[in-house]
Formats: structure tokens, C-alpha cells, sequence
């Protein structure tokens, strides 16, 4: 049963979401990963075998499907 541990709701739904990682420095976009995701708080969840996926593609030789200029901002 799922519970989410940011806000606790027992609500989700399946989603394919995107996520920006950082790989030693570097910041990598991986998209469509499937994911359940709270439906109070949109925070969502990986089940193992997907992290791990998700792993071995950002640490592995594969070559991304495409690069793109990403602009900084710095807050403080």
C-alpha cells in the first residue's frame, strides 16, 4: 500500500514523470520515467527496479538522446 513519506496521504496514481539529477557535477534530465505519484502532494516514487534503470543509464557510456543549453540562476 503506498504511503507517501513527504506528506502521508495513502492516495496516488500512476504517472511517467521527468527528473533532473546531478551526476558528479554534471546535470542530466532523464524523461518519462514511470512513477507513482501522491495525489495530495505530486511527490513522486520510484520502484526499484526503475531506480536502478535510472542508475545505470546516467552512470553508464549510453549516449543521451539529445543536449540542450540549461541556464543557472543563483538565488542568494
Amino acid at each position: 500500500m503506498f504511503k507517501c513519506h513527504v506528506c502521508g496521504s495513502t492516495e496516488s496514481r500512476s504517472e511517467t514523470v521527468n527528473e533532473v539529477f546531478n551526476v558528479d557535477g554534471h546535470m542530466v534530465l532523464v524523461a518519462n520515467i514511470p512513477a507513482t505519484v501522491c495525489a495530495r502532494c505530486s511527490e513522486p516514487v520510484f520502484s526499484r527496479e526503475t531506480t536502478e534503470k535510472v542508475r545505470q543509464m546516467v552512470h553508464s557510456q549510453a549516449r543521451p538522446l539529445k543536449s540542450v543549453q540549461l541556464d543557472v540562476f543563483a538565488f542568494a
